[in-house]
Protein backbone atom coordinates (compact mmCIF):
# COMPACT_ATOMS: atom_id res chain seq x y z
CA UNK A 1 0.00 0.00 0.00
CA UNK A 2 1.36 3.43 -1.01
CA UNK A 3 0.41 6.32 1.26
CA UNK A 4 0.12 8.75 -1.65
CA UNK A 5 -2.87 6.71 -2.83
CA UNK A 6 -4.67 7.50 0.44
CA UNK A 7 -3.99 11.20 -0.04
CA UNK A 8 -5.36 11.03 -3.59
CA UNK A 9 -8.50 9.16 -2.48
CA UNK A 10 -9.34 11.72 0.19
CA UNK A 11 -8.45 14.58 -2.19
CA UNK A 12 -11.04 13.14 -4.57
CA UNK A 13 -13.66 12.82 -1.76
CA UNK A 14 -13.54 9.03 -1.64
CA UNK A 15 -13.93 6.96 1.52
CA UNK A 16 -10.87 5.37 3.11
CA UNK A 17 -11.24 1.78 4.29
CA UNK A 18 -10.61 0.67 7.87
CA UNK A 19 -7.50 -1.15 6.62
CA UNK A 20 -6.15 2.00 4.94
CA UNK A 21 -6.73 4.10 8.05
CA UNK A 22 -5.08 1.47 10.27
CA UNK A 23 -2.09 1.43 7.89
CA UNK A 24 -1.85 5.24 8.09
CA UNK A 25 -1.90 5.38 11.88
CA UNK A 26 0.38 2.41 12.51
CA UNK A 27 2.99 3.47 9.98
CA UNK A 28 2.98 7.10 11.10
CA UNK A 29 3.49 6.15 14.77
CA UNK A 30 6.30 3.85 13.65
CA UNK A 31 7.98 6.75 11.84
CA UNK A 32 7.56 5.21 8.39
CA UNK A 33 5.44 8.01 6.90
CA UNK A 34 6.84 11.58 6.75
CA UNK A 35 5.06 14.56 8.28
CA UNK A 36 4.62 16.26 4.91
CA UNK A 37 2.52 13.41 3.55
CA UNK A 38 0.37 13.12 6.68
CA UNK A 39 -0.11 16.91 6.59
CA UNK A 40 -1.47 16.61 3.05
CA UNK A 41 -3.95 13.93 4.13
CA UNK A 42 -5.04 15.96 7.17
CA UNK A 43 -5.72 19.01 4.99
CA UNK A 44 -7.75 16.87 2.59
CA UNK A 45 -9.82 15.71 5.59
CA UNK A 46 -10.34 19.31 6.75
CA UNK A 47 -11.57 20.24 3.27
CA UNK A 48 -13.58 17.12 2.40
CA UNK A 49 -14.57 15.60 5.74
CA UNK A 50 -14.85 11.96 6.76
CA UNK A 51 -17.78 9.56 6.86
CA UNK A 52 -19.03 8.14 10.16
CA UNK A 53 -17.33 4.81 9.30
CA UNK A 54 -14.02 6.57 8.60
CA UNK A 55 -14.21 8.52 11.85
CA UNK A 56 -14.89 5.36 13.85
CA UNK A 57 -12.05 3.53 12.09
CA UNK A 58 -9.66 6.41 12.82
CA UNK A 59 -10.72 6.42 16.49
CA UNK A 60 -10.15 2.66 16.81
CA UNK A 61 -6.76 2.82 15.10
CA UNK A 62 -5.66 5.65 17.37
CA UNK A 63 -7.02 3.93 20.49
CA UNK A 64 -5.10 0.76 19.66
CA UNK A 65 -1.83 2.62 18.98
CA UNK A 66 -0.86 2.26 22.65
CA UNK A 67 -2.08 0.99 26.00
CA UNK A 68 -5.79 0.25 26.47
CA UNK A 69 -6.87 0.08 30.10
CA UNK A 70 -8.86 -2.95 31.24
CA UNK A 71 -11.01 -1.83 34.17
CA UNK A 72 -13.06 -5.01 34.48
CA UNK A 73 -11.53 -5.58 37.93
CA UNK A 74 -13.45 -2.54 39.18
CA UNK A 75 -16.85 -3.56 40.51
CA UNK A 76 -19.87 -1.87 38.98
CA UNK A 77 -20.28 0.58 36.12
CA UNK A 78 -17.30 2.89 35.63
CA UNK A 79 -18.16 6.44 34.54
CA UNK A 80 -15.99 9.18 33.06
CA UNK A 81 -16.61 12.77 32.03
CA UNK A 82 -14.79 14.85 29.46
CA UNK A 83 -14.99 18.59 28.84
CA UNK A 84 -13.86 20.14 25.58
CA UNK A 85 -12.24 22.88 27.65
CA UNK A 86 -12.95 26.40 28.68
CA UNK A 87 -12.05 29.20 31.03
CA UNK A 88 -12.50 28.48 34.73
CA UNK A 89 -13.56 24.87 34.10
CA UNK A 90 -12.79 23.05 37.35
CA UNK A 91 -15.81 20.74 37.02
CA UNK A 92 -14.04 17.42 37.62
CA UNK A 93 -12.78 18.56 41.04
CA UNK A 94 -16.37 18.77 42.29
CA UNK A 95 -18.19 16.37 40.00
CA UNK A 96 -15.95 13.39 40.80
CA UNK A 97 -16.35 13.52 44.61
CA UNK A 98 -20.11 14.23 44.42
CA UNK A 99 -20.82 11.37 42.04
CA UNK A 100 -18.55 8.98 43.95
CA UNK A 101 -20.20 9.95 47.25
CA UNK A 102 -23.57 9.12 45.64
CA UNK A 103 -22.39 5.59 44.84
CA UNK A 104 -20.86 5.67 41.34
CA UNK A 105 -17.35 4.61 40.35
CA UNK A 106 -15.37 7.44 38.72
CA UNK A 107 -12.22 6.30 36.89
CA UNK A 108 -10.77 9.31 35.13
CA UNK A 109 -7.68 10.25 33.17
CA UNK A 110 -7.14 13.96 32.68
CA UNK A 111 -4.64 16.14 30.87
CA UNK A 112 -2.52 19.18 31.49
CA UNK A 113 -3.43 22.53 30.08
CA UNK A 114 -1.85 24.25 27.10
CA UNK A 115 -3.25 27.74 26.80
CA UNK A 116 -5.19 30.00 29.12
CA UNK A 117 -5.25 28.03 32.38
CA UNK A 118 -4.06 24.67 33.63
CA UNK A 119 -5.83 21.39 33.07
CA UNK A 120 -7.38 19.27 35.82
CA UNK A 121 -3.99 17.71 36.59
CA UNK A 122 -2.31 21.11 36.98
CA UNK A 123 -5.06 22.23 39.35
CA UNK A 124 -4.75 19.13 41.51
CA UNK A 125 -0.99 19.62 41.68
CA UNK A 126 -1.66 22.94 43.44
CA UNK A 127 -2.19 20.68 46.47
CA UNK A 128 1.27 19.82 47.86
CA UNK A 129 2.21 16.18 47.43
CA UNK A 130 -0.64 15.26 45.09
CA UNK A 131 0.47 12.40 42.83
CA UNK A 132 -1.09 12.10 39.38
CA UNK A 133 0.95 9.06 38.34
CA UNK A 134 -0.53 5.79 39.56
CA UNK A 135 0.12 2.32 38.20
CA UNK A 136 -2.85 0.67 36.56
CA UNK A 137 -3.11 -1.70 39.56
CA UNK A 138 -3.13 1.21 42.03
CA UNK A 139 -5.63 3.11 39.90
CA UNK A 140 -8.02 0.14 39.91
CA UNK A 141 -7.54 -0.50 43.63
CA UNK A 142 -8.26 3.14 44.51
CA UNK A 143 -11.47 3.26 42.47
CA UNK A 144 -12.61 0.03 44.12
CA UNK A 145 -11.81 1.35 47.59
CA UNK A 146 -13.07 4.96 47.49
CA UNK A 147 -14.91 5.20 44.18
CA UNK A 148 -12.70 7.88 42.64
CA UNK A 149 -9.29 8.32 41.03
CA UNK A 150 -8.02 11.01 38.65
CA UNK A 151 -4.63 10.50 37.04
CA UNK A 152 -2.60 11.98 34.22
CA UNK A 153 -2.57 10.41 30.81
CA UNK A 154 0.38 8.04 30.47
CA UNK A 155 2.94 8.39 27.71
CA UNK A 156 1.79 5.05 26.28
CA UNK A 157 -1.89 6.02 26.05
CA UNK A 158 -2.87 6.82 22.45
CA UNK A 159 0.60 7.87 21.19
CA UNK A 160 -0.96 8.37 17.73
CA UNK A 161 -2.97 11.29 19.06
CA UNK A 162 0.10 13.00 20.49
CA UNK A 163 1.87 12.84 17.12
CA UNK A 164 -1.16 13.78 15.05
CA UNK A 165 -2.24 16.64 17.29
CA UNK A 166 1.23 18.16 17.31
CA UNK A 167 1.19 18.05 13.51
CA UNK A 168 -2.37 19.44 13.25
CA UNK A 169 -1.42 22.29 15.56
CA UNK A 170 1.27 23.58 13.18
CA UNK A 171 -0.42 22.85 9.86
CA UNK A 172 -3.78 24.61 10.29
CA UNK A 173 -5.68 21.31 10.46
CA UNK A 174 -7.14 21.43 13.97
CA UNK A 175 -10.73 22.54 13.15
CA UNK A 176 -12.22 19.40 11.64
CA UNK A 177 -14.96 17.58 13.55
CA UNK A 178 -13.83 14.04 12.55
CA UNK A 179 -10.28 14.80 13.73
CA UNK A 180 -11.44 16.42 16.98
CA UNK A 181 -13.93 13.63 17.70
CA UNK A 182 -11.41 10.83 17.08
CA UNK A 183 -8.78 12.61 19.17
CA UNK A 184 -11.07 12.92 22.19
CA UNK A 185 -12.82 9.59 21.92
CA UNK A 186 -9.68 7.52 21.30
CA UNK A 187 -8.39 8.66 24.71
CA UNK A 188 -11.72 8.20 26.48
CA UNK A 189 -12.14 4.70 25.05
CA UNK A 190 -8.55 3.70 25.84
CA UNK A 191 -9.10 4.82 29.45
CA UNK A 192 -11.56 1.97 29.84
CA UNK A 193 -14.76 3.40 31.39
CA UNK A 194 -18.17 1.90 30.61
CA UNK A 195 -20.05 5.20 30.37
CA UNK A 196 -18.89 8.60 29.13
CA UNK A 197 -20.42 12.04 29.56
CA UNK A 198 -19.17 14.77 27.23
CA UNK A 199 -19.46 18.43 28.18
CA UNK A 200 -19.11 20.17 24.83
CA UNK A 201 -18.61 23.91 25.20
CA UNK A 202 -19.50 26.65 22.75
CA UNK A 203 -18.93 30.39 22.67
CA UNK A 204 -16.14 32.94 22.99
CA UNK A 205 -14.04 30.83 25.36
CA UNK A 206 -14.55 27.51 23.58
CA UNK A 207 -13.15 25.80 20.51
CA UNK A 208 -16.64 25.54 18.99
CA UNK A 209 -18.00 29.08 18.66
CA UNK A 210 -21.66 28.21 17.99
CA UNK A 211 -24.03 25.75 19.67
CA UNK A 212 -24.73 24.19 16.27
CA UNK A 213 -21.05 23.31 15.81
CA UNK A 214 -20.90 22.00 19.37
CA UNK A 215 -23.91 19.77 18.71
CA UNK A 216 -22.32 18.43 15.52
CA UNK A 217 -19.16 17.52 17.44
CA UNK A 218 -21.15 15.96 20.27
CA UNK A 219 -23.22 13.87 17.87
CA UNK A 220 -20.07 12.58 16.16
CA UNK A 221 -18.54 11.57 19.51
CA UNK A 222 -21.77 9.97 20.78
CA UNK A 223 -21.96 7.87 17.61
CA UNK A 224 -18.38 6.68 18.14
CA UNK A 225 -18.90 5.89 21.83
CA UNK A 226 -22.20 4.08 21.42
CA UNK A 227 -20.83 2.24 18.41
CA UNK A 228 -18.01 0.94 20.62
CA UNK A 229 -20.45 -0.26 23.25
CA UNK A 230 -19.97 2.65 25.67
CA UNK A 231 -23.01 4.46 27.04
CA UNK A 232 -22.26 7.97 25.78
CA UNK A 233 -24.19 11.18 26.43
CA UNK A 234 -23.43 14.88 26.05
CA UNK A 235 -24.44 18.26 27.34
CA UNK A 236 -23.91 21.43 25.34
CA UNK A 237 -22.94 24.30 27.64
CA UNK A 238 -22.21 28.00 27.25
CA UNK A 239 -18.65 29.33 27.50
CA UNK A 240 -19.20 32.92 26.43
CA UNK A 241 -18.15 33.93 29.93
CA UNK A 242 -15.93 32.03 32.39
CA UNK A 243 -17.45 29.16 34.36
CA UNK A 244 -17.73 30.16 38.01
CA UNK A 245 -15.66 33.05 39.29
CA UNK A 246 -12.11 31.70 39.62
CA UNK A 247 -9.53 31.47 36.83
CA UNK A 248 -6.19 30.01 37.91
CA UNK A 249 -5.07 26.79 39.52
CA UNK A 250 -5.05 27.18 43.32
CA UNK A 251 -7.88 29.72 43.02
CA UNK A 252 -10.00 27.15 41.18
CA UNK A 253 -9.20 24.48 43.79
CA UNK A 254 -10.44 26.90 46.47
CA UNK A 255 -13.63 27.53 44.49
CA UNK A 256 -14.13 23.78 44.07
CA UNK A 257 -13.80 23.31 47.84
CA UNK A 258 -16.30 26.14 48.44
CA UNK A 259 -18.71 24.40 46.05
CA UNK A 260 -18.33 21.08 47.88
CA UNK A 261 -19.33 22.97 51.03
CA UNK A 262 -22.43 24.34 49.26
CA UNK A 263 -21.11 27.85 48.69
CA UNK A 264 -20.13 27.69 45.03
CA UNK A 265 -21.06 30.10 42.22
CA UNK A 266 -24.57 29.62 40.85
CA UNK A 267 -23.57 28.70 37.29
CA UNK A 268 -20.85 26.27 38.35
CA UNK A 269 -23.16 24.57 40.86
CA UNK A 270 -25.83 24.25 38.16
CA UNK A 271 -23.41 22.56 35.78
CA UNK A 272 -22.10 19.99 38.28
CA UNK A 273 -25.65 19.07 39.31
CA UNK A 274 -26.79 18.66 35.69
CA UNK A 275 -23.72 16.66 34.68
CA UNK A 276 -23.66 14.64 37.90
CA UNK A 277 -27.31 13.64 37.51
CA UNK A 278 -26.62 12.22 34.05
CA UNK A 279 -23.58 10.32 35.34
CA UNK A 280 -25.62 8.79 38.17
CA UNK A 281 -28.24 7.67 35.66
CA UNK A 282 -25.52 6.16 33.46
CA UNK A 283 -24.11 4.36 36.53
CA UNK A 284 -27.63 3.10 37.40
CA UNK A 285 -27.41 4.80 40.81
CA UNK A 286 -30.70 6.65 40.31
CA UNK A 287 -34.01 6.02 38.55
CA UNK A 288 -34.64 9.57 37.38
CA UNK A 289 -32.79 12.85 36.86
CA UNK A 290 -34.79 14.37 39.73
CA UNK A 291 -33.78 11.58 42.11
CA UNK A 292 -30.17 11.87 40.97
CA UNK A 293 -30.08 15.61 41.66
CA UNK A 294 -31.51 15.08 45.14
CA UNK A 295 -28.82 12.48 45.86
CA UNK A 296 -26.13 14.89 44.72
CA UNK A 297 -27.51 17.74 46.80
CA UNK A 298 -27.55 15.43 49.82
CA UNK A 299 -23.83 14.72 49.38
CA UNK A 300 -23.23 18.46 49.81
CA UNK A 301 -25.59 18.91 52.77
CA UNK A 302 -24.23 15.84 54.59
CA UNK A 303 -20.61 16.72 53.87
CA UNK A 304 -19.98 13.34 52.24
CA UNK A 305 -18.88 14.90 48.92
CA UNK A 306 -16.24 17.02 50.66
CA UNK A 307 -15.05 14.05 52.72
CA UNK A 308 -14.81 12.02 49.51
CA UNK A 309 -12.60 14.77 48.07
CA UNK A 310 -10.43 14.60 51.20
CA UNK A 311 -10.15 10.81 50.92
CA UNK A 312 -9.29 11.11 47.22
CA UNK A 313 -6.54 13.68 47.86
CA UNK A 314 -5.13 11.62 50.71
CA UNK A 315 -5.15 8.41 48.63
CA UNK A 316 -3.05 10.16 45.98
CA UNK A 317 -0.49 11.56 48.40
CA UNK A 318 -1.84 15.10 48.77
CA UNK A 319 -1.59 17.00 52.04
CA UNK A 320 -5.22 17.13 53.22
CA UNK A 321 -4.40 20.00 55.61
CA UNK A 322 -4.41 22.23 52.49
CA UNK A 323 -7.89 20.92 51.62
CA UNK A 324 -9.34 21.39 55.08
CA UNK A 325 -7.66 24.80 55.29
CA UNK A 326 -7.60 26.09 51.68
CA UNK A 327 -6.17 29.43 52.80
CA UNK A 328 -2.87 27.51 53.02
CA UNK A 329 -2.87 26.83 49.27
CA UNK A 330 -0.34 28.85 47.21
CA UNK A 331 -1.01 32.59 47.43
CA UNK A 332 0.19 35.29 45.05
CA UNK A 333 2.58 38.04 46.14
CA UNK A 334 0.20 40.82 45.06
CA UNK A 335 -3.59 41.24 45.03
CA UNK A 336 -5.07 44.12 43.00
CA UNK A 337 -8.67 45.15 42.30
CA UNK A 338 -9.89 46.38 38.92
CA UNK A 339 -12.70 48.83 39.62
CA UNK A 340 -15.60 49.77 37.37
CA UNK A 341 -15.32 53.29 35.95
CA UNK A 342 -19.09 53.84 35.61
CA UNK A 343 -22.49 52.49 36.64
CA UNK A 344 -24.48 50.02 34.58
CA UNK A 345 -25.12 46.34 33.96
CA UNK A 346 -22.69 43.67 32.80
CA UNK A 347 -23.57 42.71 29.22
CA UNK A 348 -20.46 40.67 28.40
CA UNK A 349 -17.46 39.04 30.08
CA UNK A 350 -15.03 37.90 27.38
CA UNK A 351 -13.93 34.44 28.43
CA UNK A 352 -11.05 33.93 26.01
CA UNK A 353 -9.54 37.34 26.68
CA UNK A 354 -9.66 36.71 30.45
CA UNK A 355 -8.16 33.26 29.97
CA UNK A 356 -5.33 34.64 27.86
CA UNK A 357 -4.64 37.41 30.37
CA UNK A 358 -4.56 34.84 33.18
CA UNK A 359 -2.05 32.82 31.15
CA UNK A 360 0.14 35.91 30.86
CA UNK A 361 0.13 36.13 34.66
CA UNK A 362 1.50 32.57 34.76
CA UNK A 363 -1.75 30.60 35.27
CA UNK A 364 -1.36 28.74 31.96
CA UNK A 365 1.19 27.70 29.36
CA UNK A 366 1.93 29.36 26.04
CA UNK A 367 4.31 26.45 25.26
CA UNK A 368 4.65 22.94 26.69
CA UNK A 369 7.87 23.97 28.42
CA UNK A 370 6.30 26.82 30.41
CA UNK A 371 5.93 26.34 34.15
CA UNK A 372 2.63 27.21 35.80
CA UNK A 373 2.48 29.41 38.89
CA UNK A 374 -0.38 27.85 40.89
CA UNK A 375 -0.93 31.01 42.97
CA UNK A 376 -1.82 33.50 40.24
CA UNK A 377 -5.07 34.18 38.43
CA UNK A 378 -8.32 36.13 38.48
CA UNK A 379 -11.49 36.18 40.55
CA UNK A 380 -14.40 37.53 38.53
CA UNK A 381 -16.63 39.62 40.82
CA UNK A 382 -19.25 40.72 38.28
CA UNK A 383 -20.87 38.49 35.67
CA UNK A 384 -23.40 38.92 32.89
CA UNK A 385 -26.77 40.20 34.10
CA UNK A 386 -25.45 41.77 37.31
CA UNK A 387 -25.57 45.50 38.09
CA UNK A 388 -22.33 47.33 38.85
CA UNK A 389 -21.59 50.71 40.41
CA UNK A 390 -18.64 52.95 39.75
CA UNK A 391 -15.80 51.97 42.08
CA UNK A 392 -17.00 48.38 42.61
CA UNK A 393 -14.51 45.62 41.87
CA UNK A 394 -14.97 43.87 38.52
CA UNK A 395 -12.14 41.42 39.09
CA UNK A 396 -9.55 40.63 41.76
CA UNK A 397 -6.11 40.02 40.28
CA UNK A 398 -3.68 37.65 42.01
CA UNK A 399 -0.23 38.27 40.54
CA UNK A 400 3.44 37.56 41.19
CA UNK A 401 4.90 40.75 39.70
CA UNK A 402 3.76 44.35 39.18
CA UNK A 403 1.13 44.77 36.48
CA UNK A 404 1.79 46.46 33.17
CA UNK A 405 -0.69 49.31 32.44
CA UNK A 406 -1.34 47.89 28.96
CA UNK A 407 -2.26 44.54 30.50
CA UNK A 408 -4.68 46.33 32.84
CA UNK A 409 -6.28 48.12 29.88
CA UNK A 410 -6.80 44.77 28.18
CA UNK A 411 -8.36 43.37 31.34
CA UNK A 412 -10.76 46.31 31.56
CA UNK A 413 -11.81 45.81 27.94
CA UNK A 414 -12.94 42.24 28.76
CA UNK A 415 -15.99 43.66 30.57
CA UNK A 416 -18.86 45.21 28.61
CA UNK A 417 -20.97 47.54 30.74
CA UNK A 418 -24.23 48.96 29.33
CA UNK A 419 -26.81 51.43 30.60
CA UNK A 420 -29.85 49.10 30.59
CA UNK A 421 -30.50 45.85 32.49
CA UNK A 422 -29.20 42.63 30.91
CA UNK A 423 -29.85 38.91 31.39
CA UNK A 424 -27.56 35.90 31.24
CA UNK A 425 -28.39 33.26 28.65
CA UNK A 426 -29.05 29.68 29.75
CA UNK A 427 -25.94 27.77 30.79
CA UNK A 428 -27.16 24.44 29.34
CA UNK A 429 -28.14 24.71 25.69
CA UNK A 430 -29.01 21.05 25.08
CA UNK A 431 -28.64 17.50 26.38
CA UNK A 432 -27.97 14.70 23.92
Amino acid sequence: MRFVELIEKKRDKQELSAEEIRFWVEQYVAGEIPDYQVSALLMAIVLNGMTANETTSLTMAMMNSGDVYDLSAIAGIKVDKHSTGGVGDKTSLVLGPMVAAAGAKVAKMSGRGLGHTGGTIDKLESIPGFNVELTQADFIRQVNEIGLAIIGQTADLVPADKKLYALRDVTGTVPAIPLIASSIMSKKLAAGSDAILLDVKYGDGAFMHTPQRAIALAEAMIAIGNGMGRNTHAIISDMNEPLGNAIGNALEVKEAIDTLHGHGPEDFTELVLEAGAILLMQAKCANSIEEAKEKLKETIVSGSAFEKFVAFVQAQGGDVDFVRHPEKLPQATYVTELQATHNGWIAGVKAMKLGTLAMELGAGRATKEDKIDPSVGLIINKKVGQPVNRGESLVTIHHARPLDPTWMDELNSAFEIVATPTTRQALIYAKL
